[in-house]
């Protein structure tokens, strides 16, 4: 892979390293191996990554206090590059540096490599292993182009959430090569680079003149795979690497449009938040990014939400990633098998319990805190689960898959219980913590399990449970009608309230209602009309909503991209084109998204990339394309 200056305009100002405020969430590049991420500053500073994994303890947390870890390389006086970018169809981020003396190009990646497990199995994967893994690596390197540069290497690792500093040691007699360790854990850094490195205290530091043509690298490792010796072997696994995910990339459908790269760069994101042993796709790679500047809204978001499938059936099947989608079915599969109810979330291990602590002890982003890790939801009950899950099977099955007998009865007793409980309230799809309601958006989700099951049935032959279940599913949708419209026509939030819900912009989408039924209309125009601020749509209003927390929060990008989908069902295209350029317009420089944005700033906010954000954006803009096609052959 040849290096080359990327042009660009300037970079917007970059905060001072150590300073206050923090760098805005939108600066940030995402990497991932598929195994762990790491979220890197403008300043080429990673501020955020956890070991061994991407749900495990952080090493580097500066993201969430300036004294929480931290790995820098670049130009020692510089914290502004000149551009930054991805290497197109890949997950390397290239930062470009121009210095009053010279120029210099970085590249940074979590490096992937072949399979390297011979005759022995790895016991991390529940997934049939493909040809390439993680391999353990986080590689950093630098060219010089002209002129002359002065860089600093400076890793500063902070174990537990910054709880634990770490000692280095040289491993052999050179200066290249450094170990830190920690007591009492068994997690072990291992850092190569052609540079000198010196040690003080828990920080390994390294500082060189580069002249024109001179390159240099840094790797650092986490397990019993050393990280490269050399540049050249750096080289080659970033070619490797480079290689993986063009090879990815091109296994998918993208259409010949000017919004593909949009679609490509979210296709890539959420393969990168998928835990690739176990398939389970992660909701974003952070914790307790604030969903309201300073506020108390901060959520760990390192979990895999059962809803997600739907989500991801839709839209990384509508591309052609057909396996990864089908991983994370199979991902739901075995949490169904291992009995018991289901549940909302779990960790990317399958784990179900997701106990919430507070690191008081970790400033937070911008003073925002508490700091959280683990999940108070996964207990709730939300009764979307069961639709989710049913209309996930269904997708999958329409792929080409069958509904098999060792999924039947995992169905049935989905099925049963949505049908069972879909008349008790619950806390929603927005997880609220305050009272439970009678949430229209979980009653049609409730409708779904029953709609989809008894399709499932007929394709079974399973004539007494199709019956059954499509009465009750007649049941369902005749209540949700009765009780969850208001005197407009207007489908509510829930049975006790005239109060909108961006939820129900679902409500085409689903089949529940055609997009040409007066109430679908009146609703995505209401909701268009009357919860949105700038365009920009918000779950609900908070003084109207018993969400059991105080202080504002953002609009939520997912649902302003399903008010794009919703527009388009409804026949509204141009305005539905129209929005969709805007919310494009709020993407980061790198073309991610965080869970909501400011409607009046653009300020993204929340955790940091958004999984559901990526996927909704795939579902609108290809209705979008789909609609300007459909024109183009009208015209024809």
């Amino acid at each position: 892979m040849e290096f080359e200056v990327a042009t660009a305009e300037p970079a917007a100002q970059e905060i001072p390293l150590g300073g206050s405020p923090y760098p805005p969430i939108a600066d940030y590049g995402f990497l991932s191996d598929c195994e762990v991420c790491a979220l890197v500053a403008l300043s080429g500073n990673i501020e955020w990554m956890c070991l061994p994994r991407m749900d495990g303890p952080s090493v580097f947390a500066s993201i969430l206090d300036r004294h929480a870890g931290r790995f820098r390389v670049g130009p020692r006086d510089e914290v502004v590059p000149a551009d930054r970018r991805y290497l197109p169809g890949t997950m390397i981020l290239e930062t470009t540096w121009g210095t009053p003396t010279g120029w210099l190009v970085v590249r940074d990646l979590l490096v992937i490599g072949p399979w390297h497990h011979g005759d022995e199995r790895s016991r991390r994967y529940a997934r049939s292993p493909r040809d390439h893994e993680a391999a353990h690596v986080l590689l950093r390197t630098m060219r010089c182009l002209n002129g002359f540069v002065d860089v600093e290497l400076d890793c500063e690792p902070a174990f537990d959430y910054g709880r634990t500093r770490g000692t280095w040691d040289y491993a052999g007699d050179g200066y290249g090569d450094g170990i830190c360790s920690v007591e009492g854990s068994d997690l072990q850094l291992r850092l190569r680079t052609d540079m000198r490195l010196g040690f003080e205290g828990p920080r390994a530091r390294a500082e060189t003149r580069m002249r024109a043509g001179d390159t240099l690298f840094c790797a650092l490792g986490w397990s019993s795979h050393l990280p490269p010796e050399t540049f050249e072997q750096a080289h080659e696994q970033l070619g490797y690497t480079g290689n993986f995910w063009h090879e990815w990339i091109s296994r998918g459908r993208f259409p010949d449009h000017p919004w593909r790269v949009y679609l490509q760069r979210s296709a890539l994101t959420l393969k990168g938040l998928t835990y690739a042993p176990t398939g389970a796709m992660m909701a974003a790679a952070t914790t307790s990014l604030p969903e309201t500047p300073g506020g108390e809204r901060n959520w760990d978001y390192r979990y895999t939400w059962l809803r997600d499938s739907t989500f991801m059936l839709w839209g990384l099947s509508t591309l052609g990633f057909d396996r990864e989608a089908s991983d994370f079915l199979y991902f739901i599969t075995d949490r169904l098998e291992a009995g018991g109810r289901l549940g909302i979330m779990y960790g990317i291990d399958g784990r179900e319990r997701l106990e919430e602590q507070i690191l008081d002890h970790l400033s937070g982003y911008e003073g925002a805190k508490p700091v959280r890790i683990g999940n108070g939801a996964w207990d709730q009950r939300q009764h979307d689960v069961w639709g989710v899950l049913l209309d996930s099977l269904r997708l999958h099955i329409r792929s080409g898959d069958r509904l098999d007998d060792r999924l039947w009865p995992l169905v049935v007793r989905q099925v049963d219980t949505a049908v069972a409980e879909w008349r008790e309230p619950d806390r929603g799809i927005w997880e609220v913590r305050g009272e439970p309601k009678h949430f229209t958006s979980s009653k049609i989700f409730c409708w779904v399990a029953a709609d989809r099951g008894a399709r499932l049935a007929r394709l079974r032959g399973d004539r007494e449970s199709a019956k059954r279940w499509r009465a009750a599913a007649d049941e369902m949708h005749a209540e949700i009608c009765e009780q969850g419209v208001d005197e407009r026509g207007v489908f509510v939030q829930h049975y006790d309230t005239d109060a909108l819900d961006a939820s129900l912009l679902l409500i085409p989408m689903l089949g529940f209602l055609p997009a040409s039924d007066p109430r679908v209309r009146n609703t995505v125009l209401a909701i268009a009309d009357e919860l949105t601020v700038n365009d920009m749509v918000l779950r609900y209003k908070v003084e109207e909503t018993d969400d059991g927390l105080v202080g504002e929060e953002g609009t939520f990008a997912i649902c302003s991209f399903w008010l794009v989908s919703a527009l388009v069902e409804i026949g509204e295209v141009q305005r539905a084109r129209d929005l969709c350029d805007k919310l494009l317009s709020y993407a980061s420089p790198l073309a991610l998204y965080a869970e909501e944005i400011d409607p009046h700033s653009g300020r993204h906010l929340g955790n940091f990339p958004q999984a559901f954000t990526h996927l909704a954006l795939i579902n609108a803009v290809m209705h979008i394309i789909r609609a300007d096609e459909a024109l183009v052959e009208d015209i024809r």
